[in-house]
């Protein structure tokens, strides 16, 4: 009887079929790996620095605050109408760890809620990580998180950002990057952002988010007021403009 060889048994068993589902598997699997190893490594540098001041500096603490705007863009596109968008963080030093969210009371879209980690060093430099999430999925399904990698470099009043998410989920595709750039003024900021993925109509790298943001401060009294900002944002890939209004808490 002639012994067959290894190749003519895999092509029997139709083992081809599951090359694909592997693949993602394992795509699936080394992005875990990335993102837990990023997340350790930002845990890891902003608990060596907090160790690593002296007894006179300013220890850390928690904040809160929200944004109410008129219409949710994120990066050139819209992903919600008139929205309330609280944060709660940790910071200490160079290091903050938190949640942010987004809530369309207008058109019932659905609720995004976002975990961070990040860590900025004195030289401008910062590393961060962010889980993106809907509340139109399971929140203990891993499938149902968008991972995005962080990078972002600040030198005066010029900042370069670069951003990674490796997988599909959350209205990502997968393997999208953005990337901006912007300049600020005394009181207004200029920024030009490029992505692919998501970000554009045919998922090539496109320039998709050029705009403007121009904020003032409304003295209400003596010992109260509010800040309030204003963008213009227009999107030459979807030929869109928004214009947005808000204000901060």
């Amino acid at each position: 009887m002639i012994k067959k060889s290894v190749l003519t048994r895999l092509i029997e068993n139709r083992f081809y079929i599951q090359i694909p589902w592997l693949l993602f598997k394992f795509k699936k699997m080394i992005m875990k790996k990335i993102t837990l190893f990023l997340f350790a490594t930002i845990l890891l540098v902003g608990s060596f620095a907090s160790s690593a001041q002296d007894s006179t500096a300013v220890k850390g603490a928690w904040t809160a605050g929200v944004d109410i705007v008129s219409s949710y863009i994120w990066r050139g596109s819209k992903a919600g109408a008139f929205s309330i968008q609280p944060t709660v963080k940790y910071v200490n030093g160079g290091f903050s760890i938190g949640a942010w969210g987004s809530g369309d009371i207008t058109t019932g879209a659905p609720e995004e809620t976002d975990l961070f980690a990040a860590y900025a060093f004195k030289f401008g430099l910062s590393l961060g990580v962010t889980d993106y999430h809907y509340n139109t999925s399971k929140l203990f399904d891993s499938g149902n998180h968008a991972i995005e990698a962080n990078l972002g470099y600040a030198v005066g009043k010029f900042s370069l950002s670069g951003n990674y998410i490796f997988n599909a989920a959350s209205g990502a595709i997968g393997d999208d990057k953005y990337i901006e750039a912007a300049y600020q003024f005394p009181s207004v900021k200029l920024f030009a952002g490029a992505g692919d993925g998501w970000y554009t109509n045919d998922a090539s790298f496109q320039v998709c988010n050029i705009g403007i943001t121009a904020t003032k401060t409304l003295k209400i009294s003596e010992s109260f007021s509010i800040p309030l900002f204003g963008s213009v944002i227009v999107n030459p890939n979807k030929e869109q403009i928004f214009y947005v209004i808000g204000i901060s808490l």
